[in-house]
């Protein structure tokens, strides 16, 4: 799983083969085959673990910290962190991308990874503004999730991860993220 993982941040859903997974891990592609018997099978399967470990690390954050600026520190270090990591993207952002070659069940899991980050900010952006009515949160919860997702993916294609870090200091300058 983490050597499925790795190789869609790297090169994409459409480059994840079977044959060259099997052969990072050291077994027979049938191997492969036997626990997810369709490359649909395996991509939903990375996507599920993605969201799922990273809503936990999400959960973990507002468990242990109050303090918004800080929880958005870290998230936002979570998807630098892809990028420092031989200038990987968010596993489901780089999904994203590929959206119409998705099969069903693989596009149902980058879509729950959206929803997780978006509810998660929600819940951020409550304890930054309390008083701010909901349809304002739920649109400024979009707002950041796309922004980054994008300075992340801009980042990556020029090689920089110096436009990411710019691009989240322009967003906290305009207040976007708090």
């Amino acid at each position: 799983m983490t050597a499925g993982r790795l190789a869609v941040q790297a090169h994409g859903y459409n480059a994840l083969s079977f044959r060259e997974l099997a052969k990072d891990v050291g077994v027979k592609s049938a191997s492969v085959h036997y626990h997810f018997p369709t490359k649909g099978d395996l991509g939903a399967a990375l996507a599920r673990r993605y969201t799922e470990e990273g809503s936990a690390a999400l959960n973990e954050l507002l468990a242990t910290m109050s303090n918004p600026a800080q929880i958005m520190d870290r998230y936002v270090a979570i998807f630098r962190a892809a990028l420092a990591n031989d200038n990987r993207m968010c596993l489901c952002g780089i999904m994203s991308a590929e959206l119409d070659d998705l099969p069903e069940e693989v596009r149902v899991e980058v879509d729950k990874f959206a929803a997780v980050n978006l509810a998660w900010l929600e819940r951020v952006l409550v304890i930054a503004q309390p008083k701010a009515p909901k349809p304002a949160l739920t649109d400024q919860a979009t707002a950041i999730f796309a922004a980054i997702e994008g300075a992340q993916l801009v980042a990556r294609g020029c090689q920089d991860i110096g436009i990411y870090d710019r691009s989240i200091r322009a967003y906290r300058g305009t207040g976007l993220i708090p």
